[in-house]
């Protein structure tokens, strides 16, 4: 055991048993080496299951790390381009104005389409074709490529229509015959979870119950604001633990998040900083700044590489981070400057309270 598996497993027990977290799996990776595969507590509090290494966990935009890895693969097989129009493979996004768009845009939250169609339902998030339907005729909200701003549930259906469109292939199964299976996690990395595998997974809960906001409170807020009948979070299909632990949500297609152990993903970034999975150039380019300023959607401050956010989080905004946070307080990072990939993920959503994954994170890091 190394000082600083001893030193995470410490926390997250004292996590757990606090009553802080339910159920906590942290992994570190560096050049190659697995260093920390740490877990404690339990994934399903109704029946004591206990939390395992391998026990995957639904995780809201943490999975949009694994949406821009499955693209930059392909792009590096040559089989898209990052400044291709996406117009050019889905004429049908192309209309109102967004025949400019490009994959590029795409993976920097800047094609102008942040909104679903108010009234999304999950029902409605598990079709995929209705819901590439919608966003392809939705009216953009700036020109694409000229402004940015966090596209929280489209940013998946643009990038893997693109995908299913240049391969014939879903994303799902990209993602597992080009990425997972060869990385040795295909059962730990998942978009759409096959059924038969549900049990094995995470339950999620509440932190605490949500938070009621009066509508004329919520039109103050940037995040929540309708236009032109879209919105970037409808209100009936909000990622609370209800719908992560929907059987439908959970196998079904919808790669603004996915289901991962800490391990896999952590193993991904991994090949990604290693070399397995692209170039050096090409890592240099995705992890590096490719927009910054103000976010359109948030009303905050933001910078984003190819499909991945530049920093992690407020505490941990350095120039050498690329990765992806979820909106339930899970996490997964990788460090250019020391070689170290980290996946930290947990069952009790935390409604973006990151203290777990920064605690975790300092200690990693400080280590490296």
């Amino acid at each position: 055991m190394t000082d600083l598996q001893r030193d995470v497993q410490a926390v997250i027990d004292e996590l757990v048993e606090s009553g802080v977290e339910r159920g906590v799996q942290v992994a570190v990776y560096r050049r190659g080496l697995l260093l920390v595969d740490a877990v404690a507590g339990v994934a399903d509090p109704e029946t004591g299951r206990a939390f395992t290494s391998g026990t995957p966990v639904y995780a809201t935009s943490t999975g949009k790390g694994v949406t821009a890895t499955v693209v930059h693969v392909l792009a590096e097989r040559g089989v898209l381009d990052y400044d291709t129009p996406i117009a050019d493979v889905w004429p049908e996004f192309g209309a109102h104005g967004k025949e400019k768009a490009t994959v590029r845009h795409a993976l920097t939250h800047a094609t102008g389409v942040p909104g679903v169609p108010v009234g999304t339902t999950p029902e409605d998030l598990c079709d995929w074709d209705a819901m590439c339907a919608a966003i392809a005729a939705a009216v953009p909200w700036w020109e694409p490529g000229t402004r940015f701003g966090y596209h929280p549930q489209t940013y998946g259906y643009v990038l893997g229509e693109v995908v299913r469109r240049v391969t014939g292939r879903t994303i799902s199964q990209v993602l597992r015959e080009d990425v997972a299976g060869p990385l040795g996690v295909a059962g730990e990395l998942f978009f759409g979870v096959p059924r038969d595998e549900l049990g094995r997974l995470a339950r999620i809960e509440d932190a605490g119950p949500a938070m009621e906001l009066p509508a004329e409170m919520l039109a103050e807020i940037p995040f929540f604001r309708v236009v032109d009948g879209y919105t970037a979070a409808p209100m009936a299909a909000l990622p609370d633990a209800a719908f992560s632990n929907r059987a439908d949500v959970l196998s079904s297609d919808i790669p603004a998040g996915a289901t991962m152990t800490a391990r896999a993903v952590a193993r991904m970034y991994d090949a990604l900083l290693g070399g397995t999975l692209v170039s050096p150039d090409r890592l240099r380019e995705l992890s590096s700044a490719a927009v910054t300023g103000m976010d359109e959607v948030t009303g905050a401050p933001a910078t984003w590489g190819l499909g991945f956010s530049i920093g992690l989080t407020e505490a941990f905004d350095a120039p050498t981070l690329f990765g992806m946070a979820g909106s339930g307080g899970t996490a997964a990072f990788a460090d250019t400057a020391t070689g170290t990939s980290v996946g930290v993920m947990k069952n009790r959503v935390s409604a973006g309270d990151f203290t777990t994954v920064e605690r975790i994170a300092r200690m990693v890091l400080q280590a490296s």
